[in-house]
Order: structure tokens, then C-alpha cells, then sequence
């Protein structure tokens, strides 16, 4: 659910763009939706090494596309 949110970035910019928001808000806009991003991708991304060949098979991930994906820093994307 909340995924979807993080991935239109057309929102964001639509959000932080608005005239009569100060520049210090859109600022802590903008960092709450990056460490929201980064906390995403981390948890995704240490749930993922733990599931099995058949769960990897069911989302259509290899094995080694999962090892380099849980190898990546949270905030490479």
C-alpha cells in the first residue's frame, strides 16, 4: 500500500512545490519521504533474503538476483 505512495514522485513534487509552503517545510517534506524511501527499502530488502527458492519463484526473483538486490545499501535504489 504504502509503497505505491513512495514511487509517485509526482506527488511529492507536487506537494513540496505549492507557493504558500515555507521553504523549512518543504525541506522536512522532502527528508520525511527520503528516510520513509530508505526504511522501505531496507525492510524490503532484509525480508527478501529470507525467503525460500519456492517463495523467490513465485515473485519471479533468482537466487542471485536476490543475493545482489539484499547486497545493495538502503539507499542505492
Amino acid at each position: 500500500m504504502h509503497a505505491s505512495i513512495l514511487t509517485d514522485h509526482a506527488d511529492l513534487a507536487q506537494l513540496t512545490a505549492r507557493r504558500d509552503m515555507p521553504v523549512l517545510a518543504q525541506v522536512a517534506v522532502r527528508a520525511a519521504y527520503l528516510i520513509t524511501l530508505w526504511s522501505l527499502r531496507h525492510n524490503t530488502r532484509k525480508q527478501l533474503q529470507w525467503l525460500n527458492p519456492k517463495q523467490l519463484e513465485d515473485i519471479g526473483i533468482s537466487h542471485r538476483d536476490a543475493l545482489i538486490e539484499c547486497s545493495k545499501p538502503f539507499w542505492r535504489p
